[in-house]
């Protein structure tokens, strides 16, 4: 017998289990990937296991969180495999320590903590997915029109102040450099012969660089003051490069701050640079537009 608060604890930890068994079921039903498939189901029966376990001390049955499932399946859709159970196994990290607790209490607890470990260890390796492949050539294309595109629409607005001009001049420099980008990426890959298809990564490239020049430009077809619209694409590109950043620490395993800090200091270091240059140009060519 247990205590309530132990039995407490042991329902608590067989929900997170069922949860996590319904959504690698649920994750590969949906995979093309014969050999992730097997790992999802691998993982799912494991995690079936454990639940089994807990049920012995807590006499009961749970059901599970359908809202989480619901989460990390569209995580999953949106971001890749890899992104949604690699974090949901970086939030069992957390669970690891509750499992310590209750071990003292259950020693059935142990061998669960144990085999979580090796989930955590072992997801990296396990799963396999095409985009992770190309993460080099979605930083490029993204970085690229962060960096660029952050100081050249800071100079824009400061010579043209016209948000119309602005927006247009950006679109048109921003559809010319994500073909040339993309352009350059295949050439490059093309080269190399690393295994990568030199199709995909263009693509990639030229489709991330794209995408973000279009959020950074939004703010310019939206309102007619352009220091607004500067104020709101530099939020726009604080948001980008931190949602970035987080998709490769979270995939990558590597430092969301450090690599946040270092893209974040690049780009709006640009910025100011063609803020000065700007207004120099403003000044020196009388531009009153």
């Amino acid at each position: 017998m247990v205590s309530e608060r132990v039995k407490k604890e042991v329902i608590k930890f067989q929900k997170s289990e069922i949860t996590e068994y319904f959504l690698y079921k649920k994750l590969a039903k949906i995979t093309k990937n014969k050999k992730n498939k097997k790992v999802l189901e691998r993982l799912a029966e494991e995690e079936k296991i454990h639940y089994n376990i807990l049920k012995k001390y807590s006499n009961k049955e749970v059901k599970p969180n359908w809202f989480k499932i619901c989460s990390y399946y569209c995580l999953s859709r949106l971001f890749g495999l890899t992104f949604s159970v690699k974090l949901m196994e970086h939030n069992e990290i957390k669970a690891q320590v509750d499992y310590k607790d209750l071990a003292k209490a259950i020693p059935a607890a142990k061998k669960i903590m144990k085999v979580e470990e090796v989930h955590e260890k072992e997801i990296g390796r396990l799963i396999d997915e095409q985009r992770l492949h190309y993460t080099g050539s979605i930083v490029l294309g993204l970085n690229d029109a962060i960096v660029e595109f952050t100081g050249s629409l800071v100079g824009f607005a400061l010579a043209l102040q016209q948000t119309s001009i602005i927006a247009g001049v950006g679109l048109i420099s921003g559809v010319a450099a994500s073909l040339s980008m993309g352009a350059s990426e295949y050439l490059s890959i093309k080269e190399e012969y690393n295994g990568k298809n030199p199709v995909t990564a263009g693509i990639y490239t030229g489709l991330a660089y794209f995408v973000t020049v279009f959020f950074l430009i939004l703010p310019f077809l939206l309102f007619t003051n352009p220091f607004v619209s500067v104020g709101v694409t530099l939020f726009n590109a604080v948001i980008i490069i931190a949602l970035f950043n987080f998709y490769v620490a979270v995939v990558k395993e590597v430092s969301f701050a450090k690599k946040f800090f270092n893209m974040f200091v690049l780009s709006f270091g640009v910025a100011a640079v063609s803020f000065i240059i700007g207004l120099l140009i403003r000044t020196l060519f009388n531009i009153n537009i």
